[in-house]
């Protein structure tokens, strides 16, 4: 079975084609600036076929699909002879609110229930559908799959997803954390079982997905039983560009005393704030280690501030489940800084366990980096939300 893997922005679409048959992954790529120009960038794994990398017209999603079959399917970028050999499509949609809380089979109920999920993530959810539409246009009857963000939080018990608001809003606005990153950290607590050589049913983890957008969530029993993003992705730690956990009298303040918007200030939290707004110097974690290098004192207190966030939350987690097994670092920054990891690890001595810098320094496979004396664990796993995604698609149109 083949399965094309679709995450759809507002103005771009990611996709890899997954041969199921040994989880290979036959091709990948990227449409961008959709509606803009248009710029298509397909790479073949397979021996022997050169990358697509070109500008072409995406004036729709429509368009975008169309030129990703094209390429999959020619002479000489492609990976399958025809689009008959694409036997399902599996969709990341980001938020499903309560109303989903596993992965199903899409129809017009669905799209549906997605669309009314829409004011949950009004920039997100809409390129999501857009993207199932295309796909319904352009390859018929393909059974469709959508995987979303938030479901895996959805075991996440009242006591850790409730705010302490008026009830009515939780009734009947369903205001609550829902949680994101749910893919990626169901895919690394599972691949860390594996690690471990232990059922998932009987260990605490603790998964930090850590990138531009970053999460903690703490699994117990192989479910989510709390997670630091909210009812949107802004709070919990901070982050490339967003705030995080903010006191909202302090956002008050500041909008009486400068007139921002509700919007403007909102950009602020989203686009401003962050280890950028603190260093006044990138977002990117790598530009942020080079100047606390040279001495400046700002990069290195929004590095100090983000790695003192993260121990919190972990050790808030690991209070939670009376216990942790292992401690999981995934994603960009998770993945690719062993600075980071370091600095992060260096507050888990009370948990009795400590860095091997040899293992540290490894980067781009799964590791323990922990020292075997360690009594919790310490892994590095670069996510695989793709093949999540894929493997519920084959589950589920498979058992139709």
């Amino acid at each position: 079975m083949k399965i094309l893997v679709i995450n759809a922005g507002s103005s771009s679409l990611k996709y890899q084609l997954i041969d199921m048959e040994g989880e290979k992954v036959l091709a990948k790529g990227l449409c961008e600036r959709i509606g803009i120009d248009g710029h298509l960038k397909h790479s073949p794994l397979v021996e022997g076929k050169p990358v697509f990398d070109e500008n072409i017209s995406l004036p729709t999603h429509s368009e975008a699909i169309a030129a990703v079959i094209d390429k999959l399917t020619s002479k000489e970028y492609g990976v399958v002879a025809s689009m008959s050999e694409i036997n399902a499509v599996g969709h990341r949609v980001v938020h499903g609110g309560e109303e989903f809380s596993s992965s199903v089979l899409i129809d017009d109920e669905v799209i549906k229930g997605i669309e009314n999920c829409t004011p949950f993530a009004p920039l997100h959810n809409p390129a999501n559908i857009t993207g199932i539409e295309a796909c319904k246009k352009v390859m018929g009857g393909v059974p469709q799959v959508a995987v979303f963000d938030t479901a895996f939080h959805q075991t996440i018990p009242g006591k850790a997803f409730m705010y302490a608001l008026p009830y009515e809003f939780y009734e009947n606005d369903k205001i609550r954390r829902y949680g994101f990153h749910g893919t990626s950290h169901r895919y690394v607590s599972s691949r860390a079982a594996e690690m471990l050589g232990k059922p998932i049913e009987s260990l605490k983890l603790v998964s930090c997905h850590m990138g531009n957008g970053s999460s903690v969530c703490a699994i117990d029993g192989g479910k989510s039983v709390d997670t630091s993003m909210g009812f949107t992705p802004l709070v919990g730690l901070p982050m490339g560009t967003r705030c995080g956990q903010m006191d909202m009298g302090a956002v008050q303040f500041l909008m009486n005393k400068y007139g921002y918007s509700i919007d403007e200030m909102l950009n602020i939290l989203n686009k401003k704030s962050g280890v950028l707004g603190i260093s006044g110097v990138s977002s990117d974690f790598r530009d942020l280690d080079e100047a606390a290098s040279k001495g400046n004192e700002r990069a290195a207190l929004a590095l100090d501030v983000f790695h003192y966030w993260v121990a919190k939350t972990v050790g808030g987690y690991v209070a939670a489940m009376n216990g942790v097994d292992a401690i999981i670092f995934t994603a960009g920054i998770g993945e690719n800084s062993k600075g980071t990891r370091a600095a992060i690890c260096e507050y888990f001595g009370y948990l009795g366990c400590t860095v091997d810098p040899e293992q540290n320094s490894k980067r781009g496979e799964d590791l323990f980096i922990s020292t075997p004396d360690s009594k919790v664990k310490l892994l590095v796993i670069p996510t695989n939300e793709e093949l999540v995604i894929a493997r519920d698609t084959k589950d589920i149109v498979t058992a139709k």
